[in-house]
């Protein structure tokens, strides 16, 4: 057998197999930025709906206009938050977090100060609107865990060896997981006010 047949062999088998980690990688990093497209797309869904559940708040004439107003700017903040789902941080996740809790306590103010607007609460658009964004928001829950089932096997994926080496040489890093924001775990106070 020739001298040069082996090296040659080794040569394509190397070729061979990182042609199918690179190709196996992004295959799972595809999975992981679809993921987050779903959580952008509920998260979208949440914030059209609270669009038109405060147009129709603020068709009630005396509303507190310090709660539409807290509304609509926490629900800009959050839309303005945009991730890169390539290159997606801790830190990112934990921004975009924040702006979404921020959101989610304006609409909860909002929805607690609708209880004194017997009219409103009445309202048939309201109601199916609030019925909506109950859906809406275990739509999120449901895209947020989602994500971090495929982020798992991503991360998985270019922190084993020998994948690891190819993938640090074709720049796939570590994908951060949707985590809770600090705090949530424990249980809000809940206090009733019986006169």
């Amino acid at each position: 057998m020739k001298k040069w047949l082996v090296p040659i062999i080794l040569i394509a088998l190397a070729v061979i197999f990182g042609v199918r980690v690179y190709n196996s990688t992004i295959g799972l990093e595809e999975n992981v930025e679809e993921a987050w497209a779903k959580v952008e797309s509920s998260y979208q869904r949440r914030s059209d709906l609270i669009g038109n559940l405060v147009k129709t708040v603020q068709g009630a004439a005396d509303f507190e206009k310090s709660t539409l107003e807290s509304v609509i700017n926490a629900r800009a903040k959050a839309t303005s938050i945009n991730i890169d789902p390539t290159n997606i941080t801790p830190e990112q996740l934990q921004q975009f977090n924040q702006a979404q809790s921020g959101l989610s306590s304006a609409l909860s103010r909002l929805l607690v100060t609708v209880e004194r607007y017997p009219d409103l609460k009445a309202n048939q658009n309201f109601l199916e609107l609030q019925s909506q964004l109950e859906g809406t928001e275990n739509r999120i829950n449901v895209a947020r865990d989602r994500f971090n089932e495929t982020v798992k096997p991503y991360n998985k994926h270019i922190r084993t060896f020998p994948n690891n080496l190819l993938a640090g040489l074709f720049g796939f890093e570590k994908k951060a997981y949707f985590e809770a924001e600090e705090g949530s775990e424990k249980a809000p106070d809940v206090e009733f006010d019986f006169k």
